[in-house]
């Protein structure tokens, strides 16, 4: 006789996992969503506060090319055509992202294509003798010369990582897209948006028909939790999930300034923008209004600043240098002997991923 109560124990109410918990009990399935958190959502949870919903843990633009998975979305909940056009902020001068033709013009002063690429190459000269890029301050020079490295990439990087560009690994910026179009769309996808009323709507939807347990640690009550549950879908850590017998992983993490702004209805005019140089001790400033055309009479702002993991700190970026790729390689093996477990979403498979892969990721490993 069966006693399992549950399909599914889906550890992590984020996109990975509330997508599979919504196929899931589509399919008629049934699911135990749990979370450490106090909210669903994971890091793309949102938070009204004075009237604008805040992006609480970072700014996330939806954006594929996938229709599948834009369908899916857009089904449960209608999106915006927000559109991603950030600024960078080299020491109180302003340029478009990603590089354009706006860009070139600010930089240099050109004004047609055929001047642009003929200033980016002269530029590449200089760095021709580097055959082989050693780090991402040698890949920068060799794709873009010296003016866009020093000022739109170098400070950034160094602030992100928490190392300098020699130290960087070179894939980091394999490559550097150019536009010679007068286009600030960061994304090339046909299908971009923000969820109308912010992302923990779409999450209420993608989770409308699971049971919900937040402020729950899975460690904690692994033995008691796996007893009710035929299968585990796990989107936390993979090295935790195996007890740190490896060693653990690294990430950079980030902590978050969400201010308040009363009786100021615009701060920057934009919701995005980066600031590139080594001094700002932040990467970079969100003012959340601008995700959703607001009109309120506050604004909201966040300061972004990357900061060196620990264990008691959120996770938010693999480091997918030598060391680390090939220590998750080797808890990927044990991942992959694992019966009735499903791993899958950033922290398990150890990848940045855009959100739309996420999404799709969801979709192939339940029909798996």
């Amino acid at each position: 006789m069966n006693t399992k109560r549950y399909d599914y124990l889906i550890v992590g109410a984020g996109l990975f996992g509330a997508t599979f918990a919504y196929l899931a009990t589509k399919a008629g399935k049934k699911c135990l969503v749990i979370d450490k958190r106090n909210h669903i959502g994971g890091n793309c949870y949102t938070e009204k506060m004075n009237g604008i919903n805040v992006h609480k843990y970072g700014a996330h633009i939806f954006h594929t090319s996938n229709r599948q998975v834009w369908d899916l979305v857009t089904q449960l909940v209608p999106f915006n055509h927000y559109i991603n056009a950030p600024v960078a902020n080299y020491k109180g001068k302003l340029y478009n992202l990603p590089f354009n033709m706006n860009t070139f013009y600010q930089l240099w002063g050109v004004t047609t294509p055929a001047e642009a690429l003929s200033e980016i190459n002269k530029q590449k000269t200089e760095y021709q003798n580097i055959t082989d890029p050693k780090n991402l301050e040698e890949q920068a020079l060799v794709l873009g010369g010296k003016d866009i490295y020093e000022k739109l990439i170098k400070g950034y990087s160094e602030k992100q990582w928490g190392m300098k560009a020699t130290d960087i690994p070179a894939f980091v910026i394999r490559r550097l897209p150019f536009r010679f179009i007068f286009d600030n769309n960061y994304f090339n996808d046909p299908y971009q948006g923000i969820p109308i009323g912010g992302y923990t709507l779409l999450f209420e939807k993608l989770l409308e028909n699971c049971e919900i347990l937040l402020n729950t640690d899975f460690f904690l009550s692994k033995t008691e939790l796996s007893q009710k549950t035929e299968n585990i879908v796990y989107t936390g850590q993979i090295d935790a999930f195996f007890e740190y017998c490896y060693g653990k992983l690294d990430y950079r993490s980030l902590r978050f300034d969400h201010q308040i702004l009363q009786n100021q209805d615009n701060f920057q005019g934009n919701a995005v923008v980066n600031y590139t140089d080594a001094e700002t001790p932040f990467t970079r400033i969100i003012e959340h209004k601008h995700f959703e055309f607001g009109k309120q009479p506050d604004t909201v702002i966040t300061y972004e600043y990357p900061q060196p993991w620990t264990p008691e700190k959120e996770p938010y970026y693999p480091i997918n240098d030598e060391k680390n790729t090939t220590l998750f390689q080797r808890y990927k093996q044990l991942a992959d002997k694992e019966k009735n477990v499903i791993f899958g979403g950033r922290l398990a498979d150890y990848q940045y991923y855009d959100m739309d892969k996420i999404v799709a990721s969801a979709i192939s490993k339940f029909i798996l």
